[in-house]
């Protein structure tokens, strides 16, 4: 199979979309989730803010019109007034999970394993209760190939669950599905599981700019439907 990874620099650049949009045009739901990666698959690779996220959304929404099935999950910030204070999960469907928050000065560990990405507190338990049971979903649909499953994204965060990290491989493998996801731009210390998928021989991957996140959208399409077309042989 043919698959996509785009390479967005930053999902701060956002738009409306409404979950629910999607579940009313489903014609069946698969649960997959990435940070752009078409199975054969397409991904985004970017900084922080340029948005990613944005992107994906935007790409589902024409893969959808078409009449194929999405599934799976993209990453939103969460504000208090101006300030970011975490991000949560949403699968395409609507439903929202914690995904990290900033931890108040005057807030203390109680103790246990804290997974931390600079200011940010982890809630590992909150994403695997939210995303794993889409990759159980995608694994005991039906072998249809006319479907795309969502994986925004792969990062830091994501990384801390162990699970996660053998359901995307696991995603990535199969012969039937397609996946859309993201990852970050290479930045200090390699991450070796987003480097394991950029550079799969079967996953194409594109980079996200500002210069370019208005103008990349038709070609990561036409990447997606090619995926599609790929994995219907």
């Amino acid at each position: 199979m043919y698959k996509l990874t785009l390479e967005l620099l930053d999902f701060q650049w956002n738009a409306a979309f409404d979950p629910q949009h999607y579940a009313e045009r489903q014609v069946r739901c698969i649960g997959w989730t990435f940070q752009t990666v078409c199975t054969d698959g397409l991904t985004e690779m970017g900084a922080e803010g340029v948005g990613k996220t944005t992107l994906v959304q935007k790409a589902c929404d024409v893969i959808v019109s078409s009449g194929v099935s999405v599934e799976g999950f993209y990453t939103q910030e969460v504000r208090e007034g101006r300030r970011r204070v975490g991000f949560d999960v949403v699968t395409v469907t609507g439903q929202r999970g914690n995904l990290s928050r900033v931890r108040e000065k005057s807030v203390a560990s109680h103790g246990g394993r804290e997974y931390t990405v600079g200011q940010y507190v982890v809630d590992v338990p909150s994403f695997e209760n939210l995303a794993l049971p889409l990759f159980r979903k995608l694994d005991s649909s039906c072998s249809s190939n006319h479907q795309v499953f969502i994986i925004d994204e792969v990062g830091k965060m994501e990384l801390f669950s162990q699970a996660f990290i053998r359901s995307v491989r696991q995603t990535l493998d199969s012969p039937v599905f397609s996946v859309l996801g993201t990852i970050p731009l290479p930045s200090g210390k390699p991450l070796g599981f987003v480097e394991e998928i950029r550079t799969r021989t079967d996953v194409t991957v594109f980079t996200v700019s500002k210069e370019n996140r208005d103008v990349i959208l038709p070609e990561v399409v036409s990447a997606l439907k090619d995926c599609l077309k790929q994995s219907a042989k």
